[in-house]
């Protein structure tokens, strides 16, 4: 009979080294407009994928798509951000 084990000690064992460091979580921080932007833009576009696109849903997915552009503009002014 063989026995089944749990992997715990092999899970937790790595886990204090793992963590993110602190400029980890600021750099984080500063992409969170423009994750908040992308999540949003791609509500939109999911929404939009099962009917036909009329003048007002063109119009939000420009809006959404522009509100992702100015945010990746205004982390890259900030220089926070990693280069993409």
């Amino acid at each position: 009979m063989e026995h089944i084990v749990t992997l715990e000690a092999a899970v937790t064992a790595f886990a204090p080294w793992l963590e993110p460091t602190d400029a980890e979580l600021a750099v984080i921080e500063a992409e969170a407009p423009l994750i908040a932007a992308e999540v949003e833009e791609l509500d939109t576009v999911i929404a939009l994928m099962d009917r036909p696109v009329n003048e007002l849903d063109a119009r939000r997915a420009r809006r959404a798509h522009a509100r992702v552009l100015a945010a990746r503009a205004a982390l890259a002014n900030t220089g926070t951000g990693e280069a993409a």
